[in-house]
């Protein structure tokens, strides 16, 4: 098979579990645990190479990807300490909207250090996509880069490459830029990339349990604290509006019924610097049983964030590719279905995942 050639945008926490990941799961270095899928449609882990990439911090930009992953801010463990260079270096990325600024206010081993470095135009990013012959770009902005996200959607749609949208700003799921995607003739996967085993799949899944035992469920919260920058990022809650209704909505969807919105409370709580990149996830569930008898469930989650995303996205970039091969346009239902909070077309994680399995061997 070819390689899938990628590009990332923003090389954070994220990037660097993937990147990592790819090295640690190229053929015969490591036991597979932890893939979802080894082979998918004929593409495994080492198919995928990084073949440009886009930050905005002084430490990552000019650095090759192999070592940018590992510059700060970035916090998450380290499992792949020895990345081979790839050739790649990160280019300066276009801010806009991609750095809020309460960020300023914290210590620099913890925030974004903006590069002085004149930031590229729309053609200057669309170039480059062609020039690498990327496949897919991938999207791993802060929570709350509305404009920066758009740019970036822009630049895929003119240069006719597959985009993955792993935030929660709405693409794949609104209206006119889904048309724009059908359009272009150009896949798109999203928005919002579920983890792995994280809070919001856990929750989704025990509220599907919930709705096919019989069980009503009245009020529910997840409340989730962690240390990287994305948790300090959304300590500014203008930008959490969207993330909000992507985690809401992602367990009201599979509901048996839809709670008063006084009664779900599902969103990030708290920065907690020490955290670092780990997640910690508190989750009650409130409800009814057999004969209106009460009953409540509480659970406390803890996992590495980003390595969690990361098992998703190698099979998101896997099913984009594949979309691109077979000429596929628009969102990619069945993927985005399975592996995003908010996709266009919600599905039970049993039919999602189902419906991917049908997509891939198709």
């Amino acid at each position: 098979m070819p390689s899938i050639n990628i590009a990332l945008v923003g090389v954070g926490n994220c990037a660097s579990s993937l990147v990592q990941g790819l090295s640690h799961y190229r053929d015969g270095a490591n036991e597979r645990i932890g893939l979802m899928h080894w082979d998918l449609g004929g593409y495994r882990p080492s198919d995928i190479k990084v073949v440009a990439a886009w930050d905005v911090d002084r430490r990552k930009v000019g650095k090759d990807v192999a070592e940018a992953i590992f510059a700060k801010p970035n916090c998450t463990a380290i499992f792949c300490e020895n990345v081979e260079p790839s050739g790649t270096k990160v280019q300066m990325g276009k801010i806009l909207d991609g750095v809020a600024d309460h960020m300023s206010e914290y210590k620099d081993d913890r925030t974004f250090l903006v590069a002085n470095d004149a930031e590229p135009s729309k053609e200057d990013v669309v170039a480059a996509l062609r020039a690498s012959n990327t496949d897919v770009l991938m999207n791993y902005l802060p929570v709350g880069s509305q404009e920066a996200t758009e740019f970036y959607a822009e630049c895929a749609l003119e240069a006719g490459v597959a985009f993955v949208n792993n935030i929660p700003v709405f693409i794949a799921s609104n209206p006119e830029w889904a048309q724009r995607f059908v359009e272009a003739g150009v896949p798109i996967i999203g928005d919002d990339i579920k983890a792995q085993l994280g809070a919001t799949i856990v929750h989704r899944v025990l509220t599907d349990l919930f709705a096919k035992r019989g069980v009503k469920l009245e009020r529910t919260y997840q409340l989730n604290t962690g240390g990287n920058t994305d948790f300090l990022n959304m300590s500014n809650h203008r930008r959490l509006a969207s993330k909000k209704i992507s985690k809401t909505e992602a367990v009201q969807s599979v509901a048996a019924e839809r709670l008063d919105e006084d009664n779900v409370h599902i969103g990030p709580s708290d920065y907690v610097p020490w955290q670092n990149d780990n997640k910690v996830c508190f989750l009650r569930m409130e409800g009814s049983m057999f004969g209106g008898v009460p009953m409540n469930l509480e659970l406390r989650l803890s996992v590495e964030d980003s390595p969690n995303s990361a098992g998703v996205a190698i099979d998101m970039i896997r099913c984009a590719k594949l979309a691109k091969d077979r000429g596929l346009a628009g969102p990619i239902d069945a993927a985005s279905a399975y592996f995003c909070k908010h996709p266009r077309l919600q599905m039970t994680d049993d039919i999602a995942q189902q419906a991917v399995e049908d997509f891939v061997a198709a």
